[in-house]
């Protein structure tokens, strides 16, 4: 631990940490402060002017991301006869119903994403509790529960992220891997920040976006000027 940390302060050594940026200059500064060996993570955490807990303020939606999030998505879908087939015909990972209950009641989670058809809930209602702490809980607002399983397996095959604003108003979400480069990780970005302000509630009042700051997963937070993002945030 002592030898990444110095690198976390090397890396954080060189880079203006008090500087607001454009949205370019910000992802290109993330990703040659990235020291990982491994390739990291690009996460964007954006502070909005809500409080969530009024119900009416409660920022949360789903966008899928153009240039995907880099990685494997491994689909489970509760679903029965016909739907079943189509689940497997769409390229799920695994397709099932009751069986698929026992196996997470015994302490399986080999699954990223989990998609039910309406019918299934009862069933998947069984291991909420299980699947909630984890943010596996299929979720008709997020297009997790629903009759086209086949749509829904495409669009977290391709990179469909869901996400909500937390109690302090920040919002978290993954925009890809340091790999993609710049240009594709700001695309990503674009298409999250414009989902972010179709979700405006019209509570909310004063200033919208307060900051946004964009960071790997080992290395420090580089801020976002929000008027030099205005492209995005219309």
């Amino acid at each position: 631990m002592p030898k990444r940390g110095k690198k976390y302060t090397e890396s954080k050594s060189n880079v203006d940490t008090l500087k607001r940026h454009d949205v370019t200059e910000a992802v290109e500064t993330a990703i040659k402060s990235s020291f990982a060996k491994f390739d990291e993570t690009i996460d964007v955490a954006v502070r909005l002017g809500v409080d969530p807990r009024h119900a009416d303020q409660m920022v949360r939606g789903t966008v899928v991301l153009p240039n995907g999030l880099g990685k494997e998505v491994k689909v489970l879908v509760f679903a029965k006869g016909e739907k079943e087939t189509e689940a497997k015909d769409a390229g799920a990972d695994f397709v099932g119903n009751d069986d698929m209950v026992k196996k997470i009641q015994e302490g399986w989670f080999g699954f990223d994403k989990c998609v039910a058809t309406p019918d299934m809930m009862g069933t998947v209602g069984k291991i909420g509790k299980l699947l909630g702490p984890r943010g596996l809980m299929p979720n008709a607002k997020t297009g997790t529960v629903t009759a086209d399983v086949a749509k829904a397996i495409e669009e977290l095959k391709a990179g469909k992220i869901d996400f909500r604003v937390e109690k302090a108003g920040i919002v978290h979400a993954p925009m890809g891997k340091v790999s993609f480069g710049v240009e594709k990780i700001v695309q990503n970005l674009a298409a999250f920040l414009e989902t972010i302000m179709r979700l405006k509630p019209s509570s909310s009042k004063g200033t919208y976006v307060k900051t946004i700051a964009v960071s790997t997963t080992m290395g420090p937070g580089i801020k976002i000027d929000p008027n030099l993002a205005r492209d995005y945030l219309k």
